[in-house]
């Protein structure tokens, strides 16, 4: 049978593979994609990117088309059956520090085909469509898969094989991974529709309408696009809620049916679960694969981006023999936290918009209301950073400093690309290591700062160190901060914050 070698083989070509991809082949790693179907599939299905994720997706070159073809929400609100509003969220202004719109409503397949085409770009990846994973085995310290493509079988021996292959994934199915079950499982109805007549927007706000009698979320998507997802009430099939007619019925509260076309209707169950382990020897898992979230919160793509963007500088450090195999275990410890954290407040707003006794819906609404409304509507939720992988003085997302109108050196993000970043107020010989070894170094006073977050996130530091994925790794003296992050590489453990001081 004929084989292949590669360093990374990569299972499954949705917008978690694809940017995978992307910053493997920015890194010069060379990879393998393989994708059952032969074409992005056409209907949206994410539909929520926050400003961290579109700086993400900005690094994989996806960001620019995405932002063309995306609406930002104005809020997001849950309101009971006499349209009281139980609670909401608003975006603080225009753009996150990130240089980002906070919240950003998104038109899915423009994003994979974006992706698709960068990747496209990379010398060192080659993406195959209508390949399917048959199975695979661990060989030393990598693995042989067999694959399956129109012309017959052949075999791809790999140092590693990343399942992004979504929440049924053959990768995690094989290793025998299991699932942790957080205890969600209900069924829904998605529709997305087409508005007709050019309008495009029936409105600026996300609706959660929790009424005990047909819970329904009401969200605008892309322009010209809205999605409705409704609640099956017990003992109803999909046959029940599929027919055009039970659908106008049940929009009818939310919209004139006739003034749109329905592009997908589907029944779903959301679910809550989290993959025990995500990585075992040479074989990982990323994005669903590696959990599942109900949509309440739009964090399932975010949080499979992040989960690109963790992995992919890793996987080459390794490679490279810069790191060892230890960094690789980092990629869960790090990021599990963070999915569990996301996934119980998705699960806590779901009970919230789920409720379908109406004494239970009378005692969520009185308890709710009992609060003043303007303290009901509270700033876009800010998600907390990562726990593990930085020092004690890092963790959140670093801001972009150079954006802005006036800025004609662009983003900090295009110059500085997929790469850890060092800032500083004086360069020297630490800072001039860290460039030589495949940092990217920028001067303080060199960059815009309009807003003044990178100043504020410094202090009185010498300098700040920023991980590939953004997420600060900490703030300090240059030569404490490049020393503690050749021991993390080494590692997979930052040293005591005292070590680095």
């Amino acid at each position: 049978m004929k084989r292949e070698e590669t360093d990374v083989l990569i299972v499954g070509l949705g917008p978690v593979g694809a940017a995978l991809g992307v910053y493997l082949g920015r890194m010069g790693v060379s990879a393998i994609a393989i994708e059952r179907d032969a074409e992005v599939y056409p209907m949206p299905r994410a539909a929520h990117l926050d400003h961290e994720t579109m700086r993400l997706l900005h690094l994989a070159g996806g960001a620019e088309a995405v932002a063309g073809a995306s609406q930002p929400l104005s809020s997001y609100e849950f309101r009971n059956a006499d349209g009281d509003l139980l609670m909401g969220f608003k975006p603080a202004g225009d753009l996150a520090p990130t240089g980002w719109p906070w919240s950003s409503m998104f038109h899915q397949p423009t994003l994979e085909h974006a992706l698709r085409a960068r990747l496209a770009e990379m010398s060192t990846v080659s993406t195959r469509l209508c390949h399917a994973l048959k199975t695979y085995e661990t060989a030393g310290d990598g693995i042989v898969a067999q694959v399956e493509s129109g012309e017959g079988s052949y075999e791809i021996a790999a140092r590693f094989i990343v399942g992004c292959d979504g929440g049924n994934s053959a990768v995690r199915r094989r290793a025998g991974i299991e699932l942790d079950d957080m205890g969600f499982d209900e069924p829904w109805l998605v529709i997305d529709t087409v508005l007709k007549n050019g309008v495009t927007r029936l409105s600026t706000v996300g609706l959660q309408h929790c009424d005990p009698k047909r819970p329904v979320t009401s969200m605008p998507m892309a322009p010209g696009r809205h999605r409705f997802e409704i609640m099956l009430l017990p003992g109803e099939k999909p046959e029940d809620v599929l027919p055009d007619e039970a659908i106008a019925a049940m929009i009818a509260p939310y919209a004139d049916a006739s003034a749109l076309d329905v592009e997908r209707r589907a029944v779903y169950r959301f679910h809550a679960l989290i993959a025990k382990k995500w990585r075992a020897g040479p074989v990982i898992l990323a994005g669903d694969a590696a959990h599942q979230m109900p949509p309440f919160l739009g964090q399932g793509l975010c949080s499979g981006t992040r989960d690109a963007a963790n992995l992919a500088w890793k996987i080459e450090a390794v490679l490279r023999g810069r790191a060892g195999g230890a960094l690789l275990d980092s990629y869960q410890a790090e990021r599990e936290p963070h999915v569990r954290m996301i996934t119980e407040m998705a699960v806590a707003m779901g009970r919230v918009v789920c409720t379908q006794d109406a004494e239970a819906a009378r005692q969520r609404d009185a308890q709710m209301l009992a609060a003043p409304e303007a303290s009901r509507m509270s700033p876009l939720l800010s998600l907390e950073g990562i726990k593990s992988g930085i020092l004690e003085s890092g963790g959140g997302i670093a801001p972009d400093p150079g954006f802005g109108p006036d800025n004609e050196m662009g983003r900090l993000d295009d110059a500085a690309g997929y790469a850890a970043l060092l800032i500083v107020r004086e360069e020297d010989d630490a800072s001039r290591g860290f460039a030589e070894a495949g940092g990217f170094v920028a001067r303080l006073d060199a960059l815009p700062d309009a807003g003044g977050h990178l100043a504020t996130l410094m202090g009185d530091a010498p300098a700040i160190l920023v991980r590939p994925d953004r997420y600060v790794f900490g703030t300090g003296e240059t030569a404490a901060l490049a020393g503690a992050w050749a021991a993390y590489l080494a590692s997979g453990k930052t040293a005591a914050p005292a070590a680095a001081a």
